[in-house]
């Protein structure tokens, strides 16, 4: 099967030979196409405008391999913002592609959301070579763990060799780094033979702030209203923003369809502004849900404000599937550790009482904004969400590249600890989502890196000095997050024989959310699920259907045992998982948790 979206910008082959360019520049004076024809000579094709900003030219000898530039204001020569491929990175030519050439299995349509375990994945430091043909052979792996969905960090085109990949800059276009486009296909296609869906981060707040040359030409991209935390914010609702929607709405179809995608994440929605009516991000998601039916297709969104009305328990033209939930991650990361600082200190209080209310109702806290140094506004209770639609997690990118010196909570939190937590992620009706390296016992660091040169290279190191300079030590200096051996450090070490109990008990506790947790996903009754406290460290928590049953969690959140003796239920209960171990009636060991199903009878 062949699969190719049609955009109104960007290169695109025809049929009979040849190609068709379009560059939307509302403020160039007649831009020109600079491409090497067969011959690798130099040619010059002037555009003509078409209307509304969008300029064409027809170029009859460009094929496939044909590399080409856009020569703008002043004769500077840009590549294409609509590029599909740039292989020497986004500051040299554009090359055209044929997405026809690809060719395709024919049958899946993906998985359902309920089947969802998702597993983060960041290409340049997954394995030692940093690619998608590499990231490919280890698929197998996490299949064989009870992983059904990988999600890659952003692989859009971004300066230099390494770097997270949220300050990319030709939002079409692979990280050459990474591999060629069909090497990004073949990832995607390996996935899915596998039984994986795959989905992807995508960035739709700001470009980065080297090789974006877009205010150039088009200076109609950017916010003349509104800011963003991270430079020029985009123009969703201003002079000229119906064709920079049209240009991320694309993106998103373009990922979907030509890649064959099973899902988007959007990073950071909470940092676009957008005052039309839909926004653009409702906008995005009625489009998608348009373009992909008969097939399943899941949104998915980073929104610290916790905003419940873009989300559904069932896929909804204008609605996301699941959002990442910072409250569950952040009341268990007090909870373990005890640190208070930044964002952590809306957890301080009863932490254990927050993390019931998360399991329980999904937010902890209600729709807010935040305040300078990540704190909120305020902190009311949020009411009970899809916990479904709850993605939880006990490392993320951010979570672990957003400190200092990269640690995972394994490195954090007391012995015994972090399988529990570990546990808790997978084994409840929220979506679970591993970090990489999670089912390993990684101790490698996930640092924060970015190939920046010159000024904003040396602004960087500052920022992170002043950010994080007194937590360094003699002898243990903050990484710098422009050497590349900072970007070396994160890789994880395949090499390494390691983490054997980690991965049986991950594989164990997935096998056990087949069976009784993601079957009855669709009977959750929402707002009638419950939990207590038990003594000091411990909860009970009944998870309850419509259909009937319930599944029931004990657990101890401490390094002392409590006394667990728990009213239970008439009817009939079968233990599904322990851990450690707690006694029916009894006490409760140390970091011991205990799922079981309750029937009536």
């Amino acid at each position: 099967m062949k699969h190719q979206h049609t955009m109104p910008f960007g290169a695109t082959l025809r049929p009979e030979g040849g190609a068709e360019f379009r560059l939307w520049a509302p403020d160039a004076q007649e831009p020109v196409l600079v491409y090497r024809n067969a011959h690798d000579n130099l040619c010059r094709v002037t555009a003509r405008c078409e209307g509304d900003g969008l300029w064409h030219c027809s170029v009859n000898d460009a094929d496939a391999h044909t590399l080409y530039e856009w020569e703008v204001n002043g004769g500077q020569r840009v590549p294409d913002p609509a590029s599909r491929h740039n292989p020497h990175g986004p500051m040299g030519p554009s090359r055209v592609t044929d997405p026809l050439a690809f060719e395709w299995d024919a049958g899946w349509r993906g998985r359902p959301w309920c089947d969802a375990v998702i597993y983060e994945m960041h290409v340049g430091t997954f394995t030692a070579q940093g690619t998608f043909a590499a990231a490919a052979q280890r698929l197998a792996q996490l299949s064989d763990l009870g992983v059904t969905a990988i999600e890659l960090m952003p692989v859009a085109a971004f300066p230099g060799q390494f770097g997270w990949g949220y300050d990319g800059v030709l939002p079409y276009a692979p990280h050459s780094a990474y591999g060629a486009p069909d090497e990004l296909k073949a990832f995607v296609q390996s996935a899915h033979r596998l039984g994986l869906m795959v989905f992807l981060d995508v960035v739709y707040n700001h470009f980065g702030p080297q090789g974006n040359f877009l205010d150039r030409y088009a200076p109609q991209f950017f916010s003349d209203t509104h800011k963003s935390p991270w430079g020029a914010a985009l123009n969703f609702d201003g002079a000229g923003s119906h064709s920079v929607r049209d240009f991320f709405i694309h993106n998103a179809l373009y990922w979907i369809q030509e890649f064959r995608f099973d899902g988007l994440r959007l990073d950071a929605v909470h940092a676009i502004e957008d005052r039309s009516a839909p926004d653009v991000i409702d906008e995005l998601s009625q489009r998608v849900r348009e373009t992909t039916a008969g097939r399943h297709v899941h949104l998915i969104l980073e929104n610290e404000k916790n905003e419940r009305r873009r989300l559904a328990a069932t896929p909804q033209p204008g609605h996301f599937d699941a959002q990442w939930n910072d409250d569950f991650h952040h009341a268990l990361h007090v909870l373990l550790t005890g640190e208070r600082q930044g964002y952590y200190g809306d957890y301080a209080h009863a932490p254990l009482d927050l993390l019931a209310r998360a399991l329980t109702h999904g937010f902890v806290f209600k729709e807010t904004t935040r305040l300078e140094g990540g704190r909120r506004a305020s902190c009311s209770p949020a009411p009970a969400q899809p916990l479904g639609a709850m993605v939880n997690f006990v490392n993320n990118h951010d979570q672990v590249g957003n400190r200092a010196f990269g640690e995972r909570l394994d490195q954090l939190a007391p012995p015994g600890a972090i399988e529990l937590a570990l546990l808790l992620a997978l084994l409840t009706p929220a979506t679970p989502m591993l970090f990489q390296g999670d089912e390993r016992a990684a101790d490698t660091p996930f640092l924060y890196f970015a190939n920046w040169d010159g000024e904003l290279r040396e602004a960087v190191r500052a920022g992170r000095r002043r950010e994080f300079g007194h937590e360094e030590t003699p002898g243990h200096p903050l990484p710098d997050p422009c050497s590349e051996a900072t970007f070396q450090a994160s890789a994880l070490p395949w090499s390494q024989a390691r983490g054997e109990a980690r991965q049986a008990l991950v594989r164990a506790a997935l096998a056990v959310r087949r069976e009784w947790i993601a079957p009855r996903q669709a009977a959750l009754n929402h707002g009638a699920h419950a939990a207590r406290r038990v003594g000091a460290t411990g909860l009970h928590v009944r998870w309850h259907y419509t259909t009937g049953p319930a599944l029931l969690l004990d657990i101890n959140l401490g390094d002392e045992p409590v006394e667990g003796t728990v009213l239970e239920p008439s009817g009939r209960l079968q233990t599904v998982f322990a851990h450690n171990r707690p006694d029916a009636h009894g006490s409760w060991p140390a970091w011991s948790a205990r799922w079981r199903v309750w029937e009536p009878t």
